[in-house]
């Protein structure tokens, strides 16, 4: 079983990774989305 400071360290490792993906989605829609704008002009 995990003690306290390893699931801390885990916490803060999950917290991190769920940032990433979530700027990461944004990311991927904003270049997305100008690659449309720039295929249909």
């Amino acid at each position: 079983m995990a003690t306290n400071g390893d699931l801390k360290a885990h916490e803060r490792t999950y917290s991190g990774f769920t940032a990433l993906l979530k700027w990461g989605a944004i990311a991927a829609f904003v270049v997305g989305f100008i690659v449309i704008l720039i295929i249909s002009n």
